[in-house]
């Protein structure tokens, strides 16, 4: 669908034709920014789910209070069912809106610290993973998810919990998570022999800290290789967005990883070479700057050897790559990433 109207007046005629075309439930991602677009407005929403909290959009908002209040404006809007991530330590601020049903999800059982006492949580329970993916249980119901990292069990907790406020039972639940295969550039494995090579849309901290965290973790024990590496290629979106984090991204790739690879994600209307610098500063001298993203992917794979992860963060399943002018270059990580192993390959 060309989206030639305002955002708001879109998704408002995509759930129409959704519902006309006999839709019943319509499962819907709101942004902070959306919200400050007035994207929410004249949407009757029946459940909100918070999932977690992190500093974002600082700049945009002002202050990370500003942005958390925005975030609030959801639950004000969404009346009958609210599902809360006690885990997060900003929890209690979205327990104060008042809803018909308010259910709960958890893995490190913080519903006490919370003084709550609801009937039913959906708790995480004996969580198992390998290089396969993850086992957990919720009631005595076993789950499996075909995913890598454990915060995918906080997500699919998340799922559960919402299913329940709708009576449908764990057991559903269970045959329903267990089909998912992958979500597409989110912990996906690209390839997997003789290294792997993962692609993921991490961006901001928090989620770069747990890609990078789950790989040295999960995959370490099971690749049978003392000596395996992390190599690492990141960015930073432009467009004066965020800029506090671009030192902090890189940091953060320096503390993980054994090779960091800085390179051009969503310049924008910014000078990408100093987007990139920003970056770069953060890893301490670590990290090593290519400004063309393909030639930043193709660097990694052609140094990778049997038992390392090159894992590509920062755009994830897009398909373009925004630059000045408001211009778009067709783009897909996973995509490169298979035509550059073709040609090593080839060599």
């Amino acid at each position: 669908m060309k989206m030639t109207m305002p955002g708001r007046f879109v998704i408002q005629r995509f759930l129409r034709q959704a519902k006309d075309a006999g839709c019943t439930h319509f499962v819907l991602e709101v942004t902070s920014e959306g919200m400050l677009q007035n994207r929410h407005r004249f949407i009757n929403f029946h459940t909100a789910v918070f999932t977690n909290l992190s500093p974002e959009h600082i700049e945009r908002h002002g202050s990370f209070e500003n942005y958390k209040r925005t975030k609030g404006k959801l639950f004000q809007a969404a009346k009958k069912v609210h599902v809360i991530n006690a885990d997060d330590e900003h929890a209690p601020s979205f327990l104060q809106f008042p809803a018909q049903q308010k259910s709960f999800y958890s893995l490190e059982l913080s519903l006490p610290k919370l003084g709550l006492g609801v009937p039913k949580p959906s708790l995480g329970r004996n969580v198992r993973a390998d290089e396969k993916g993850i086992r957990f249980e919720v009631d005595g119901i076993e789950f499996c998810l075909n995913l890598l990292g454990v915060f995918n069990v906080s997500n699919a907790l998340a799922a559960i919990a919402v299913a329940r406020s709708q009576s449908i039972s764990l057991q559903v639940c269970s045959k329903a998570l267990e089909k998912m295969e992958v979500v597409p550039g989110r912990m996906e494995t690209v390839v997997r022999d003789p290294f792997h090579v993962v692609v993921d849309y991490a961006f901001t901290p928090a989620a770069l800290g747990k890609v990078y965290q789950t790989l040295k973790t999960t995959l370490r024990q099971n690749s049978g290789q003392a000596n395996y590496r992390l190599i690492c290629v990141l960015g930073a979106a432009g467009g004066g967005r965020d800029t506090w984090k671009r030192p902090v991204l890189g940091k953060i790739a320096a503390t993980y990883c054994d090779r960091v690879i800085v390179t051009n994600e969503d310049p924008y209307e910014e000078d990408p070479e100093k987007i990139i610098r920003e970056v770069q500063g953060g890893t301490q001298g670590k990290g090593e700057i290519i400004l063309d993203r393909r030639e930043a992917i193709r660097a990694a794979l052609s140094e990778a050897q049997p038992g390392d992860i090159v894992v590509i963060t920062g755009k994830g399943s897009e398909d373009s790559i925004a630059v000045q002018g408001g211009k778009k270059i067709p783009w897909d990580d996973r995509e490169v990433v298979r035509e550059e192993i073709d040609k090593i390959k080839e060599l």
